[in-house]
C-alpha cells in the first residue's frame, strides 16, 4: 500500500498497477533476459527490473541527469550537465508535450517506471542518491530529451560556445563508427534476406549496449539492443523485420549570434524590435569533498532557443531534439511493426532526431533512410555557419517530412549499406541517389570513409552472397588499398626506405603490410601507433589536413621510438599493444579505427592501449518467408555489469574469436534452454 501511494503521488495520476507475479524473466545461458508477460506495460516493468539487476548504477546516471541532480553525485562535472538540462528546458518540454504521447505508450513508460522505482525501494543500498527516487514520467522524458539532444550534437556545440571556440563555418565531423548492410533475394544464394546490425559504441557507460528480449501477448516480440534507461529496443529484430542504426551527420542543429542592445543588456534585436531575453535560475547542488554546495546560475532563452552569454557574444542554439518528446515512442512503434508499411508509418513520425536506418524483413524488402528531424530552412542563408539572430527569416518552425529525406527501397543491386558515410553512396552506382536532388540546407554529409569504401568493394565483388560470405564481409578487418581518413595519411606509404635509412625497417614493415588488423599483424601495430599520434597532433576530424612528407616522417619516428621504448622493438604484433580489458581479463584485441571490425583504444598501462569503443553489440539476422528469423548475436563483455556475476565477461572470448551465440524469438525454445526463470518483486 505504501509503495502504491508513493507511485500515485509521483506521477500525479492513477495508472494500472503492474502485478510483478504476472511477469516472467527468463535468463538464458549467457544471462540475457527474456521478458514474458501478457501486456506491454508488464514487459516494460520486467525490463526495468532485469536491467536494474544487471546495471542499476548506470541507469541511475541517466535518470539523475534527467532530474538535474548529477551535481550532487558527480560534483562540478555533474553540475555542468544539470545546467544543460535547465538551459535546454528538457523538463519543461517533457511536462508540456507528454500529452502528445499515445495512451498505450504512456502505459509502457509507466510500467517501466514502476519496475525501476520498485527496484530502488527494495534495494536502497544500491541507490546512489536518496532523493533520486521515485522517478516520475516528467523526469524520465526529460532524460530522453537530453539524450537525444546530445546525440544531435548539442554537447559539442555548447562546449564550443562556452569555450569561445565556435567557428563561423563548421566542418562535418566524422563519427567513430557503426556499420550496417542488408541484402535481399536478388543478391543471396538461397533467396533469404540478410541484415547486419553492427553499431560501434563505447564499450561501457550510459551509451553502451544492453541486450534484451521483450515478449508480450499484445504483439511485442523484439530482441535487440538498448541503452541504460531505455524502455524499448533501439535496434534489433522482431518476428517479421529488423533494423540497424548508424549515426548520421546531416545539419540537425543551428547556432545564431544575437544582436544585443548593449554589452550588458538582456535585449536583442528581432525584426527591428528590441525583445527581452527570458531568463530563469537553474538551481544546482554541487558535491564537494565533505558537503554539497547549493548554487544557482542563470539560463537564457530567446525566440530561437537556449541562449548563452560569452565574452565573444550572445549565441542561441536551435534544434528539433529538444522540441519533441515522441522519439522513444517512435522506437516503440518500430518495435511493434509487423511489415514494411507499418514500419514506414512509424518512421513518418520523424520524432527520432537522427540516425541512418537500414531495414530488412521476411517479405524480401530492404530499405534505407538517412533519418533526421531536419528543419525547413530559408535557402538564402548559409546554414553551415553561424546565423544572424535578428530576423524571423532565420527562425524555422517546420520540419521536412520523411518523404523529403534520402531513402532507398529494394535497389536493383539487392544490397544497401551505411558506415556513417554519405547517404548518396549506399548501393551500386546505378542505384545511388544524387545529392543535387535534395534540399542543400539539410546539410547531408558528402564524405566516404575507409569502411564505406571497403564494404562497397566487398559487396560488389560477389554476384551472389551466401550466409558464410555475409559473415566474412561483416568480420572483415582490412583497410582499402587507399586510405580514407579525415587526415590524408597516404603520403606515408610513398616514403622510400632508401631515402630514410633510419626508418628502413619500419617502412619495410608498412610496405609488406596487407592492411589487415588481426592481432598477429605487425604492420597494424606500427600503423595504429602512427594514426593515433597523427590524430593527437592534427585532430581526428580534420578534413582539410593532408600530411606532408616531413610530417609523416616525424610521426613515424615517434611510432618507432614509442614501440621500442615500451615493447623493445618496432616489429611487434597488434595484439601485444592493445587489449580488451574487463576485470582481471586482459586479452589481445583485433581491429583499428575505421575498419569494418573497428576498435578504438586509449592509453592503459606500460604502453599498452585498451579497447574503449567500436565493435560492441553485434546481431546477424537471416529472414525467410513464413519462418521466424534466424538470429545470432554477441556483445563485447557480458550481460551483467557486476564483477561477481558469471555473466560479467562470459562473452569476451566469443567476441574476440569473432563467433556468436544463437538466439531465438520462440518462447518455448527460450524456456527449454533457460538458466533461470523467476518473477520480479
Amino acid at each position: 500500500m505504501k509503495y502504491t501511494i508513493l507511485f500515485i503521488l509521483a506521477f500525479g495520476l492513477t495508472q494500472a498497477q503492474v502485478k510483478p507475479s504476472d511477469i516472467q524473466i527468463v535468463r538464458d545461458n549467457y544471462g540475457v533476459p527474456h521478458i514474458f508477460a501478457k501486456t506491454d506495460a508488464e514487459v516494460a516493468y520486467g525490463l526495468a527490473w532485469a536491467h536494474a539487476e544487471d546495471d542499476f548504477e548506470t541507469i541511475q546516471l541517466t535518470a539523475l541527469a534527467g532530474k538535474g541532480m548529477l551535481g550532487k553525485l558527480k560534483g562540478k562535472e555533474g553540475a555542468s550537465i544539470d545546467y544543460v538540462v535547465g538551459l535546454l528546458r528538457t523538463k519543461e518540454t517533457a511536462i508540456e508535450l507528454k500529452n502528445t504521447l499515445s495512451p498505450d505508450f504512456l502505459a509502457v513508460v509507466n510500467g517501466y517506471l514502476q519496475g525501476l522505482n520498485r527496484y530502488a525501494t527494495l534495494h536502497p543500498n544500491e541507490v546512489l542518491l536518496k532523493k533520486g527516487f521515485p522517478m516520475n514520467i516528467d523526469d524520465y522524458l526529460s532524460s530522453i530529451i537530453l539524450s537525444l539532444s546530445v546525440i544531435s550534437g548539442a554537447d559539442d556545440v555548447l562546449k564550443q560556445i562556452f569555450e569561445g571556440k565556435l567557428q563561423e563555418n563548421q566542418d562535418s565531423e566524422i563519427p567513430k563508427g557503426s556499420n550496417t548492410f542488408a541484402v535481399n533475394s536478388n543478391k543471396t544464394l538461397d533467396g533469404s534476406v540478410l541484415l547486419d546490425i553492427n553499431s560501434h559504441q563505447p564499450l561501457e557507460g550510459p551509451v553502451a549496449w544492453y541486450e534484451a528480449h521483450l515478449h508480450s501477448d499484445e504483439g511485442w516480440n523484439m530482441l535487440g539492443g538498448l541503452f541504460p534507461g531505455g524502455c524499448v529496443i533501439f535496434h534489433g529484430t522482431n518476428e517479421n523485420l529488423g533494423w540497424a542504426h548508424t549515426v548520421n551527420h546531416q545539419d540537425k542543429i543551428d547556432v545564431y549570434k544575437l544582436q544585443m542592445k548593449s554589452p550588458n543588456s538582456n535585449e536583442y534585436l528581432f525584426d527591428d524590435q528590441w525583445v527581452m531575453l527570458k531568463s530563469k535560475k537553474v538551481k544546482l547542488k554541487v558535491k564537494l569533498s565533505i558537503f554539497t554546495l547549493p548554487i544557482s546560475k542563470k539560463a537564457y532563452w530567446s525566440k530561437y532557443g537556449a541562449t548563452i552569454k560569452t565574452d565573444k557574444g550572445v549565441y542561441s542554439v536551435r534544434m528539433g531534439a529538444n522540441q519533441d518528446v515522441r522519439g522513444i515512442e517512435q522506437w516503440y512503434r518500430m518495435n511493434k511493426a509487423r511489415n514494411f508499411n507499418e514500419f514506414y508509418k512509424a518512421m513518418e513520425m520523424v520524432a527520432i532526431p537522427g540516425f541512418n536506418t537500414i531495414y530488412a524483413d521476411k517479405n524480401d524488402t530492404i530499405f534505407y533512410v538517412s533519418n533526421g528531424k531536419i528543419p525547413i530552412r530559408n535557402p538564402n542563408y548559409n546554414w553551415s555557419g553561424v546565423l544572424p539572430g535578428n530576423t524571423s527569416k532565420t527562425l524555422w518552425t517546420q520540419y521536412h517530412p520523411l518523404a523529403d529525406l534520402p531513402q532507398y527501397v529494394n535497389p536493383g543491386s539487392g544490397y544497401l549499406y551505411n558506415t556513417n558515410n554519405t547517404p548518396f553512396h549506399a548501393s551500386a552506382e546505378s542505384d545511388n541517389l544524387k545529392a543535387s536532388d535534395f534540399d542543400p540546407t539539410m546539410g547531408y554529409e558528402k564524405f566516404d570513409n575507409n569502411r564505406s569504401v571497403r564494404i562497397k568493394e566487398l559487396l560488389a565483388s560477389y554476384s551472389k552472397i551466401s550466409y558464410t560470405d555475409f559473415k566474412t564481409i561483416k568480420y572483415d578487418g582490412q583497410y582499402p588499398s587507399e586510405f580514407h581518413f579525415p587526415i590524408d595519411v597516404n603520403v606515408l606509404f610513398k616514403l622510400k626506405p632508401s631515402h630514410y635509412p633510419e626508418l628502413k625497417n619500419e617502412l619495410e614493415i608498412l610496405e609488406n603490410w596487407d592492411h589487415k588488423t588481426n592481432i598477429e599483424s605487425k604492420g597494424a601495430a606500427l600503423f595504429s601507433t602512427f594514426i593515433y599520434q597523427a590524430g593527437k597532433l592534427y585532430g581526428n576530424t580534420n578534413f582539410d589536413k593532408n600530411l606532408n612528407e616531413e610530417e609523416a616522417v616525424s610521426i613515424l619516428t615517434f611510432a618507432k621510438n614509442y614501440l621500442i621504448e615500451h615493447f623493445g622493438t618496432s616489429d611487434v604484433e597488434l595484439g601485444k599493444i592493445q587489449k580488451l580489458v574487463r576485470g582481471s581479463k586482459e586479452l589481445p584485441v583485433w581491429g583499428m579505427p575505421d575498419v569494418i571490425t573497428a576498435m578504438y583504444t586509449s592509453p592503459y598501462k606500460n604502453g599498452v592501449r585498451k579497447g574503449v569503443a567500436g565493435e560492441s553489440y553485434i546481431q546477424l539476422v537471416k529472414f525467410r518467408k513464413n519462418q521466424l528469423p534466424e538470429i545470432e548475436s554477441v556483445i563485447n563483455y557480458g550481460a551483467s555489469n557486476h564483477p561477481d556475476s558469471p555473466h560479467y565477461a562470459d562473452q569476451m572470448e566469443l567476441f574476440l574469436q569473432q563467433k556468436t551465440k544463437k538466439m531465438t524469438l520462440d518462447k518455448a525454445e527460450v524456456l527449454k534452454n533457460a538458466e533461470r526463470v523467476y518473477s520480479p518483486e
